[in-house]
């Protein structure tokens, strides 16, 4: 998470002023991370979402306007529309063994 934090382009690059204004920015981010940002590995919805169970709605949603856009302007397509299907499970480090990531936790 750090990596993330500290690459995101908000990042102050004179750090905080103290330890309750980087507390305040965190805080922040994880709303804005958890709230707003889509994230590509979940089919571009936020985790918020996904937690709560609304990304089978919101890529239902998408399915069919892509379908629409698709069926309006056949030309744009060279083939299927993209995979609005619902991803299942999601892990932090899925190129580690269930061994690796016990000892990482």
């Amino acid at each position: 998470m750090f990596r993330t934090l500290k690459y995101c382009p908000q990042w102050p690059k004179r750090g905080f002023a103290d330890l309750n204004a980087a507390r305040v920015w965190v805080r922040e981010f994880i709303r804005w991370y958890n709230g707003e940002h889509r994230h590509s590995q979940i089919r571009f919805v936020t985790p918020a979402e996904r937690h709560q169970g609304k990304d089978i709605d919101v890529l239902a949603r998408r399915h069919v306007l892509y379908q629409k856009a698709r069926d309006q302007h056949p030309e744009r397509w060279s083939g299927d529309t993209r995979n609005w299907q619902a991803v299942g499970t999601v892990t932090l480090n899925p190129d580690r063994g269930p061994a690796q990531q016990q000892k990482v936790a």
